[in-house]
């Protein structure tokens, strides 16, 4: 008998349908996943699940344990939700609150479904915290989200749905922010916690490699529709849309041209130091180093690739390279022969055409406010005035077209797209400037497959057409091996290790290197026997 069953589901927004005709079932203790480009209908057919598509007009019916729930009260809707039905989402800036801590914001899902006291509520957080693998969990339970990182957002978005041990937990793209290590972490934690709840799973994501192995049946979505759906196994070994075919064969393949190695640096940066405060109490604080002594050179063209793991420092030395980062930061930082570590924000102003940068949470990098005419045309409109409004337009139509979207959407705002839309506004907005450097913060990690590709593709091409160099931020060695021409690899704030990407990643000399790679293998390869691992 079927846990959840979604018969003829159809949503529609406004009167334009974006989900027709959908129907699948998901058993107790089954895992199945949805697949599909980014506006494919995949996150609507699930939040629909829990009634979350705002405005939305439904048709057909979602059974869950023999009960429509399209049909459910608000108020019943909200004692399934968190309890019987959990939802990890895509972007968990977004999904937590700005106002309270990480460890509040979990504890208010005990205390309310599980009725514990907010005593044992807090301990219970730290120890979710601690089981999905965010380091000093009894500190982090303290934080509030922008206090944390991408990769430790996403964890304690992960220890907040499992927090009630729901029976259908749905996970949308719950790895898409993790490096490698804590991507076979997680997946060792939902196949744990699937086994001894029997609680099933909803998996949305463009991962195929997660898909492959974790996944017991999968549907490929397209354009709203649910055009396939078979046994794991089966669907892999022979695939019988054209458009599922298309999705297994996008992979990333090595992209990158040869530079010039004698060439002079565009960027070079000599004993970087990056010191948060962290204030314990009213009146004190305690100095955090988050980057150690590091020195980066970076040529015309080439792209450097930083990898570890979340926390490593990888986000904060590209901030502090660009003059971003809100740490207090020390060390020589030289952009084409200008020292803008000692520069004024005025006298740095002119270069920050030339130096650009697409962020790993396209949504709180966005303004809501503005449309995407607005948001990619901006930089336009500051830093190149002699450009009338028609040419302004027509280089966001065309910047917009480079990265897959079509000049149509200019006039929507950010939250009307998917999140991996969103991104390639983001990365439009960055390219339309065709600056000389780009800080690449995880940029498709929450791309679909095909779009990523696509996205590597325009990345690559631009580079060699403009000579374009890239600071390329990921926790996915595919794509850095694909991009990078070298890889820095950085662990608790220092290099570890770096060198020619093809030399470090098929022999590394550091165990830490090796760690990386062994748990990239394994997620790729082994993570159908992820469920037999022991607890996380």
């Amino acid at each position: 008998m079927s846990l959840l069953q979604v018969r003829n589901l159809q949503v529609a927004f406004d009167g334009q349908r974006v989900v027709d005709d959908v129907s699948f079932s998901i058993a107790p203790g089954e895992k199945f996943a949805l697949v599909g480009e980014s506006g494919s209908g995949k996150t609507v057919s699930a939040l629909s699940i829990l009634r979350l598509n705002q405005d939305a007009a439904y048709g057909g019916s979602i059974l869950f344990d023999g009960e429509d729930l399209l049909q459910r009260s608000e108020a019943a809707m909200r004692a399934v939700r968190g309890k019987d039905v959990a939802m990890i989402f895509q972007e968990p800036m977004t999904a937590l609150n700005p106002l309270f801590t990480i460890g509040n914001q979990i504890a208010e899902v005990l205390m309310l479904h599980e009725g514990l006291s907010s005593k044992a509520a807090a301990l219970r957080a730290v120890e979710l915290l601690d089981k999905t693998g965010i380091p000093e969990p009894q500190r982090r339970a303290l934080s509030y989200p922008h206090q944390l990182s991408g990769g430790q957002r996403q964890r304690a978005m992960i220890a907040m749905a499992l927090a009630c041990k729901p029976r259908l937990l749905i996970a949308d793209e719950p790895t898409t922010a993790l490096d490698v290590t804590i991507q076979v972490q997680i997946v060792e934690l939902l196949n744990q916690l699937q086994r001894e709840e029997n609680m099933a799973v909803l998996m949305i994501t463009h991962d195929l490699n997660l898909v492959r192995h974790f996944a017991d049946r999968v549907g490929v979505m397209e354009k709203g529709r649910l055009i396939e759906a078979a046994p794991t196994a089966e669907l892999f070994a022979a695939p019988r849309e054209a458009y599922t075919r298309k999705l297994l064969a996008s992979q990333p393949h090595q992209l990158v041209n040869t530079v010039d190695a004698a060439a002079a640096p565009l960027m070079h940066a000599e004993n970087v130091r990056c010191i948060f405060d962290i204030k314990q109490g009213w009146f004190k604080s305690r100095p955090f180093v988050a980057v150690d002594d590091v020195s980066v050179s970076i040529g015309r063209g080439e792209t450097l690739g930083i990898v570890g793991e979340s926390g490593s420092g990888k986000s904060t030395l590209g901030l502090a390279l660009l003059r971003l980062s809100a740490a207090r930061v020390d060390g020589r930082i030289a952009f084409d022969g200008s020292d803008i570590a000692a520069m004024s924000s005025s006298a740095l102003r002119p270069l920050r055409a030339r130096m650009q940068v697409v962020f790993q949470d396209p949504f709180a990098s966005l303004s809501p406010r503005r449309t995407v005419e607005q948001i990619v045309g901006e930089g336009l409109a500051l830093h190149q005035p002699q450009l009338t409004a028609a040419g302004i337009r027509q280089a966001v139509a065309d910047g917009l077209q480079e990265v897959g979207l079509s000049s149509e959407l200019m006039s929507r705002y950010p939250h009307e797209f998917s999140g991996g839309q969103r991104q390639r506004i983001a990365i439009a907005r960055a390219l339309v400037l065709k600056p000389d450097l780009i800080l690449l913060d995880e940029p498709t990690s929450s791309l679909d497959v095909s779009v990523q590709q696509q996205v590597l593709r325009l990345l690559a091409d631009l580079q060699a057409r403009y000579g374009i160099a890239y600071v390329f931020i990921s926790h996915d060695l595919a794509v850095i091996k694909a991009m990078a021409h070298r890889v820095m690899v950085m662990k608790d704030g220092k290099v570890v290790e770096q060198g020619v990407t093809s030399e470090v990643l098929a022999q590394p000399k550091q165990a830490y290197t090796q760690r990386l790679l062994q748990a990239s293998t394994y997620a790729s390869m082994d993570m159908g026997r992820a469920g037999e691992a022991g607890p996380v």
